[in-house]
């Protein structure tokens, strides 16, 4: 599965998450695109990413960041450190 992500960078939080098939590979890249520069010319401060995956579990074990709000990923942090 291909994974589109729009995160807000400044408040932490997920904007936008699909879902596409692999073989719609072309529409997830075209969609990438499409929102990045929608987002450029806004001068945004979204990160838009696109990530491929075996499942939306696999997604969001590895990359739990866009996921989860700060205080939980601080939580986390604390927990390794100690």
């Amino acid at each position: 599965m291909i994974f589109l992500i729009e995160y807000d960078r400044p408040s932490g939080t997920l904007v936008q998450f699909r879902k596409f098939d692999d073989a719609d590979r072309q529409a997830a890249q075209d969609e990438r695109l499409d929102l990045e520069l929608k987002l450029n010319h806004e001068h945004s401060q979204h990160e838009v990413v696109i990530l491929e995956a075996p499942s939306e579990e696999a997604v969001r074990h590895t990359h739990g960041r866009y996921f989860k709000e700060l205080p939980e990923l601080v939580k986390e942090l604390e927990a390794k450190v100690t």
